[in-house]
């Protein structure tokens, strides 16, 4: 089975819950980086979960900057990347590998 390298989400953020990326049927991913770009002039804050399990909570992304996180997380089959933060000026990256 090929491992294969994967750009699961690479979005603007939403100020409430979203999901952002759902596993598919019969796969297997590894989140391996998580990227949050604050493109305003104040300080934000965004959560990322896993399968609905908090793994960045209300973090701070200071004004015009990047937070950068590597990560080893496995989600099986239909679990799901959620994502929000308190601006819509705000994207996600997300990457991993599936398999």
């Amino acid at each position: 089975m090929a491992n294969t390298p994967k750009q699961f989400v690479r979005a603007p953020a939403a100020t409430s819950s979203a999901t952002l990326y759902t596993v598919p049927s019969s796969k297997t991913n590894i989140v391996t980086n998580i990227s949050i770009t604050n493109t305003t002039g104040t300080a934000i804050t965004a959560s990322v979960l896993f399968d609905d399990v908090s793994f960045l909570s209300g973090v701070t992304v200071a004004a015009n900057d990047t937070l950068v996180m590597d990560t080893r997380t496995v989600l099986i089959q239909n679990k799901t990347i959620k994502g929000f933060a308190s601006s819509t000026s705000v994207n996600f990256h997300i990457s991993g590998v599936e398999f």
